[in-house]
């Protein structure tokens, strides 16, 4: 059972960060587009420059994140699963 709540808390977090971005909006939330730009993205990790998109994403991620906490006043740093540094 905690292993399901956990997975749901997991989906939940990476669908937070669908609105996040923005994303919703910018695509009416049409989950055909959502779905198809996520494709795209999954293909370019597959290509040969993959690691230099994860590093790109990486970056503008981390940024996002410390500028929203500096918006919000909690200065925390995010650590997500799989950061390397």
């Amino acid at each position: 059972m905690a292993r399901r709540r956990d997975r749901t808390r997991h989906l939940i977090e990476l669908g937070g960060l669908v609105v996040k971005a923005g994303l919703l909006d910018l695509t009416g939330d049409d989950r055909a587009i959502l779905y198809g730009a996520l494709l795209d993205v999954a293909a370019r990790l597959r290509g040969d420059d993959s690691d230099v998109a994860l590093q790109l994403w990486r970056r503008r991620g981390r940024r996002a994140f410390e500028s929203e906490g500096e918006r919000h006043g909690s200065g925390a740093s995010v650590v997500l699963p799989g950061d390397r540094d």
